[in-house]
């Protein structure tokens, strides 16, 4: 009799700890609460509410949704750092840019001076790297003080200039690497778009009716051959090129997260009884082994 009153007193006990280890709260708790105005939520790609509230300073916005919402409307970062002054910056730059490089434009397409194409070209590409230095302006600014590594910065320095994620990672041997395999696909791919150029118009020249142009001395079907090849290797080195730069977001991504991943020689397991809750009225729980490891 002792010896039962025992085991139920030793069940009572772990079916109480079950109920701890098993809790329903345990698996819906929601770590971004939108009544929570300090917190960004983080539970959504992105929130109008949560970017518009950021630009207003009545909450805290998280970086993933401040860049996103500033890809379309520039300079909302800058306002979420309370930094103002860069937007005449900002949009100055991009308004000249974009102002001088359609004058350039036109003044081309009145001459055809290929100098005024090249201010054309060189004035917009300026616009654009307003552009760009806008939202890396924004990420380098935003206060991460919350957070000691930020897998949002990382991610997003790597998206917007291949190697830096990996440097705020504190993984610079890398970038060299990735530097390496992108140029390398960036090489081939602009040498086989000239073959490919080169031998689609020997192919034309060789397919001609117009009996005044020369013909090459390569066979039509040798050129179609090489045209089809380059422009197949060509397609190839385009897809290497985007892999090889969003391995390196990814990269930065994960082993940004992995920065606080601890692992030491402590390890160690503790088994012990314990009841498992069925989740239905009309059932028993389950009687078994719990096994907890530390490492």
């Amino acid at each position: 009799m002792k010896k039962l009153f025992v085991i139920l007193l030793l069940l009572l006990g772990v079916q109480f700890a079950a109920k701890a280890q098993f809790r329903q709260e345990a698996f819906s708790q929601n770590y971004a609460d939108s009544t929570d105005k300090e917190k960004a939520d983080s539970s959504k790609l992105f929130s109008f509410k949560e970017y518009f509230g950021g630009l207003a300073h009545k909450r805290r916005a998280s970086l993933k949704t401040m860049f996103m919402g500033s890809t379309v409307f520039l300079g909302g970062e800058q306002i979420y750092n309370r930094q103002y002054w860069k937007l005449p910056i900002a949009y100055g730059g991009m308004a000249a840019g974009v102002g001088m490089g359609i004058y350039f434009n036109g003044r081309y397409k009145t001459t055809e001076d290929s100098a005024f194409k090249t201010a054309s070209t060189i004035s917009f590409a300026t616009a654009g790297l307003f552009y760009w230095g806008t939202l890396l302006d924004g990420v380098v600014c935003y206060d991460s003080s919350d957070k000691p590594h930020d897998p949002a910065k990382a991610t997003l320095y790597s998206l917007l200039l291949p190697g830096l994620g990996q440097i705020y990672n504190g993984e610079a041997w890398k970038v060299p690497i990735y530097w390496s395999l992108m140029a390398g696909s960036i090489y081939f791919l602009d040498y086989n778009h000239k073959n490919y150029i080169r031998y689609k118009n020997i192919y034309n020249e060789a397919t001609s009716e117009d009996t005044t142009v020369e013909k090459p001395p390569v066979t039509a079907e040798a050129a179609k051959y090489y045209r089809d090849a380059s422009r197949r290797l060509r397609d190839y080195c385009i897809l290497f090129t985007a892999g090889f730069y969003l391995l390196q977001v990814i990269d930065a991504n994960v082993f940004a997260y992995m920065l606080d991943f601890e692992v030491n020689d402590d390890l160690s397991m503790h088994i012990a009884p314990t009841l498992l809750p069925s989740g239905y009225a009309f059932a028993p729980p389950a009687v078994g082994i719990g096994v907890g490891l530390k490492f």
